[in-house]
């Protein structure tokens, strides 16, 4: 099933995705060394993470709804594409939640229930991505029609283009 929402012949949400993933995942790997008595700058440097984290989740996330309401309903497909939209809004979810608190704390620092969230966040995150790869790589959700180890370019060169040379 060939992605709904593209740029240049690709699907926009595998490519907002990346973007959160690192942020958040990023931003936890701060806290714990933060909270283990890291510098203390690192505290302010998650929480900003956090921040940019959630705007492009929920960038990556209008864009995969594109490709989720064009999932025929009834199929293996749409019930793991649900599973994986749902474990997303958790996701942005317990980090919203986390970003609250510290939006207006003395300190960015996270410390220990936070960052237990932001582990359990994460956690649901790599679950998540796991069934992104399967809605991909397995169900072919988001694989343009024409794909295969000879397809022709996703910029689809004219007829001329294609006598003088393949890209």
């Amino acid at each position: 099933m060939e992605s709904r929402l593209k740029v240049l012949g690709h699907p926009v949400h595998p490519m907002l995705v990346m973007f959160p993933v690192a942020l958040l995942v990023t931003a936890v790997l701060f806290d714990v060394v933060d909270t283990l008595g890291g510098p203390d700058f690192l505290g302010e440097v998650a929480y900003w993470n956090i921040t940019v984290g959630l705007i492009g989740g929920l960038l990556a996330a209008a864009a995969g709804s594109f490709d989720l309401l064009a999932i025929p309903t009834g199929t293996r497909a749409k019930r793991v594409g649900l599973l994986h939209a749902g474990a997303n809004v958790a996701v942005i979810l317990l980090f919203a939640a986390v970003w609250v608190v510290r939006l207006n704390a003395d300190s960015r620092a996270a410390g220990g229930a936070l960052v237990a969230i932001e582990v359990v966040a994460v956690v649901i995150l790599g679950f998540s991505a796991w069934l992104g790869g399967e809605l991909v790589d397995r169900l072919g959700v988001g694989v343009d029609r024409d794909a295969g180890l000879d397809a022709p370019s996703s910029l689809r060169p004219s007829a001329a283009g294609q006598r003088i040379g393949q890209v």
